[in-house]
Order: structure tokens, then sequence, then C-alpha cells
């Protein structure tokens, strides 16, 4: 999961920096994240793990890191699903 997070963040995060280069807690907003970028990244997410995030996950702080999105995506994956 986490290196289709990586390429995600890659393709639609518009970062000043390589993600390849990022910890996985690195602050992703520091790195160049926008807000619309962010948006970008929660909709490709939402395609590539078939999943929908809810209103009450729609914050700075779930996309804030890599480790973040991971621990969200993981709250959100149908039981049984391997990623």
């Amino acid at each position: 999961m986490n290196e289709e997070i990586r390429q995600i963040i890659s393709e639609h995060g518009r970062l000043r920096v390589d993600v390849d280069s990022l910890a996985d807690d690195a602050d992703l907003y520091q790195a160049g994240l926008s807000s619309h970028a962010s948006v970008n990244v929660m909709l490709a997410l939402e395609n590539q793990f078939d999943l929908e995030f809810p209103d009450a996950m729609l914050t700075p702080t779930v996309f804030e890191s890599i480790a973040s999105i991971e621990a969200a995506l993981a709250t959100l994956q149908p039981r049984g699903r391997v990623a």
C-alpha cells in the first residue's frame, strides 16, 4: 500500500521534492502539498483503492504524511483486502 500511496502523491501531489526522498512521517504540506493538490490525491486514492473518504476524514491531518494516509486507508479497507 505504501508504494501505491507514494506513486499517487508523486503523480498528483505537486511536491517540491521527490516523494521517494521523504520519510513516511514527513510533513507533506511542508514538502509542497497544497490543499488543492490534496484533493487530487484524495480522489486518486479513492479511485485506486475503490473506497470513499467519509466527510469526517476530510481533514488536513489525514493527508499530512504518507503514514497518516496509510492509517486512514487501513481503517477504510474492507476486511480481507490485500493491498
